[in-house]
């Protein structure tokens, strides 16, 4: 949609809590009457976000505009916006009409107009014939309803959902994600929602904004956040993926798990280093060896309700994951066909890391504020020059012992890229560097990382 849809235009807005900045020059744009969802993983800065548009937080830097009018000046509830908060902060002294009637009241709207409003939302929640009902009497989707009702009452322009279905069971969660989505299609108002969920994202939304440390990245359809992701981490965190190192060999063809392949990706450099996501579903799998692209040995084949999980090896090492409505048995070689339209190529975000550093001795370079060995430096440069340097992702050494380490982190993000694993690791400084490694790990471990002389590399 064109900008001149917009109801809230979000300008440069950042956000920090001591030294964590939990937002980072954030910049889009809300369509009135739209579903958009902030999706991402817990402290990635949605819900701060979300806060910020409602006004019970205020950025460090930035504007939140509605119809031309800065916001940020506004008290919360002088905001046309109502929240539904994830523990829905219902009243347990009042009862479901008291509850919904509440800000109507305070407004001193005549008791007839009240009751009219109040009666007109409960219908609309499926919630007629509750209203002396307590509370606490009520199940979690109940209360889910009232709390939606007390928001819809006052007749915002926008809706604020703040994780509303996570205290639900799985159950009862889809069947409020349909009925939120109902409500929406009847009110035309612009609902604005964050989950963690991403099946619940793609359910919902007309639009999807995809956060992650802070920063956004994808704003999307559900169908083009899943079929075109545009980095690693967004193929990874919305559905299940195989993504794989890859090569790009020319226009329209590329290279990934030893062989080549037509794509219909085009505007890469030649031989440019890329990485390659394949969604399970589109992987083909058959009996039949001698129409494959390639052969694959069946490891393990699961059943899913509807479709089977199958996991399958590759030459040189490889897995992938393959989900197909037939069973295979483990230990029998099967065929693989992967069509051109189902290869999504995508830019790499670098390719080795690389930082400043600066200059200690002929033999030693301050990097990431540590003391490193490096190998005897050109005669060019002098103590507390500055230079940049790389260091190659398998080339960065984790230890189980913080103490072992030069560097100290924590595995912040993992993604499998079908023969090893490639980790994000955010160091004590707050920065972060990419390490591929065989071993397994998880996220949170706390690590000590190491890097041999050799693997430094002044790059400028």
């Amino acid at each position: 949609m064109p900008k001149e849809t917009a109801i809230i235009d979000i300008r440069h807005l950042s956000k920090s809590f001591g030294d964590k900045q939990v937002l980072k020059d954030i910049n889009f744009y809300i369509n009135r009457g739209e579903f958009i969802t902030f999706l991402g993983p817990s402290g990635c800065g949605k819900t701060t976000l979300l806060r910020m548009i409602g006004g019970f937080l205020n950025p460090d830097e930035g504007e939140i505009v509605m119809d031309g009018k800065n916001m940020l000046d506004i008290p919360p509830y002088k905001r046309p916006f109502n929240t539904v908060f994830q523990r829905y902060a219902l009243f347990p002294h009042l009862d479901v009409y008291d509850n919904i009637a509440f800000g109507l009241k305070l407004n001193k709207l005549p008791e007839d107009e009240i009751d009219a409003k109040v009666r007109k939302v409960l219908k609309m929640v499926s919630m007629s014939g509750y209203e002396d009902r307590d509370i606490d009497s009520l199940s979690g989707g109940q209360q889910q309803r009232v709390a939606i009702a007390r928001a819809l009452v006052n007749e915002p322009k926008v809706l604020l959902l703040d994780e509303p279905l996570s205290a639900l069971d799985a159950k009862m969660r889809k069947d409020m994600q349909q009925e939120l989505k109902e409500m929406h299609r009847k009110l035309g108002i612009t609902f604005i929602f964050v989950t963690h969920d991403q099946e619940e994202a793609l359910a919902l939304s007309d639009t999807i904004v995809v956060f992650n440390d802070g920063v956004i990245q994808q704003i999307g359809t559900p169908t083009d956040i899943y079929n075109e992701p545009v980095n690693e981490f967004v193929a990874d965190f919305i559905g299940e993926s195989n993504i794989l190192d890859g090569t790009m060999i020319e226009d329209r063809k590329v290279s990934f798990l030893g062989h080549e392949f037509e794509c219909v990706d085009s505007g890469f450099a030649p031989n440019e280093p890329v990485d390659v996501v394949l969604r399970p579903e589109d992987l083909y799998v058959m009996s039949n060896l001698s129409k494959a692209q390639f052969t694959a040995k069946v490891l393990s084949c699961t059943f899913k309700g509807v479709f089977y999980d199958i996991m399958v090896s590759v030459d040189g090492g490889y897995e992938l994951l393959i989900q197909d409505y037939s069973h295979f048995e483990p230990g029998s070689e099967v065929g693989v066909i992967i069509k051109p339209q189902d290869i999504q190529v995508m830019h790499k975000l670098c390719t080795t890391n690389e930082t400043e550093a600066k200059v200690i001795d002929s033999n030693h370079l301050e990097i990431f504020g540590e003391c490193f060995e490096c190998l005897p430096l050109d005669a060019k440069y002098s103590t507390g020059d500055q230079v940049r340097v790389a260091i190659d992702f398998d080339k960065m050494e984790l230890q189980d012992n913080q103490e072992d380490g030069t560097l100290c982190g924590e595995v912040y993000f993992i993604i499998y890229k079908g023969n090893h694993y490639h980790l994000t690791v955010r160091l004590d400084s707050m920065e972060h560097i990419l390490v591929d490694t065989d071993d397994i790990w998880d996220k949170g471990d706390l690590v000590g990382i190491s890097i041999k002389k050799e693997n430094i590399r002044i790059i400028a």
